[in-house]
C-alpha cells in the first residue's frame, strides 16, 4: 500500500495492487454485493455514469469519537465522470454521521490502473475536501486508516473471492 500527502487541503491518497483486471476492481466499488463483502456496507446505490448517484451506508459503530461522534451512516455524492472501467469521479460528497452535522462537500475518486503484466491493477482512492478545521482533520484522521483497511480487504476479497462466497453460503445456510 503506498500513501501520499496532500496538497494543502485536508484529505488523502491511499493506493494497493491487486491481482485483478482493472474493470473488475472498478465493479467492486459500484456493486452492492462486492461492497457488502469488502466495505461491510449495509445498503448501496451506485450508478457509474455522469449525474449517477453514489451512495453507501454503513450501520453505526459503538464508537463514540468526541469531535465527530459516532462512525458510519451514510456516504454520498453525485459521479460526475465515469471513464468505463477504469476511473470514477464523485463529487457534492457528504457524510451523514448517525448522529450530528454532516460533513461536506467533499470529492472522491477512484482510479483502476493496469500495474504491468499478468492483470495486476493499482486501485487509487483520494478524497479532498476544500475546507478545513478542526472537524475535518479529525474526520481525515479517521477515515485516511479506515481507508486503508478497506483496500487491503478490498485486495483479499478480489484475490480470494471465491472464499468470501463460500463464506456467505455458509453463514445463510440454517
Amino acid at each position: 500500500m503506498t500513501k501520499r500527502a496532500g496538497t494543502g487541503s485536508p484529505g488523502f491518497e491511499l493506493s494497493v495492487v491487486v491481482e485483478a483486471p482493472a474493470a473488475r476492481a472498478l465493479q467492486a466499488f459500484v456493486a452492492h454485493d462486492d461492497l457488502v463483502h469488502w466495505w461491510a456496507v449495509e445498503r448501496s446505490v451506485a450508478v457509474p455514469r455522469p449525474t449517477g448517484p453514489y451512495a453507501v451506508t454503513w450501520p453505526s459503530s459503538p464508537r463514540h469519537d468526541e469531535v465527530i461522534g459516532h462512525l458510519g451512516g451514510t456516504l454520498h455524492g453525485t459521479v460526475v465522470d465515469c471513464v468505463p472501467d477504469r476511473a470514477l469521479l464523485v463529487a457534492d460528497v457528504y457524510w451523514q454521521p448517525p448522529d450530528g452535522d454532516p460533513l461536506g462537500p467533499m470529492a472522491l475518486e477512484i482510479t483502476c490502473e493496469p500495474d504491468g503484466e499478468g492483470g495486476r491493477t493499482r486501485v487509487t482512492v483520494r478524497q479532498s475536501a476544500s475546507e478545513d478545521g478542526p472537524r475535518w482533520q479529525r474526520y481525515f484522521a479517521l477515515t485516511k486508516p479506515g481507508w486503508a483497511h478497506a483496500l487491503e480487504t478490498l485486495k483479499d476479497y478480489l484475490e480470494n473471492e471465491w472464499l468470501y462466497r463460500v463464506k456467505a453460503l455458509k453463514q445463510a445456510v440454517p
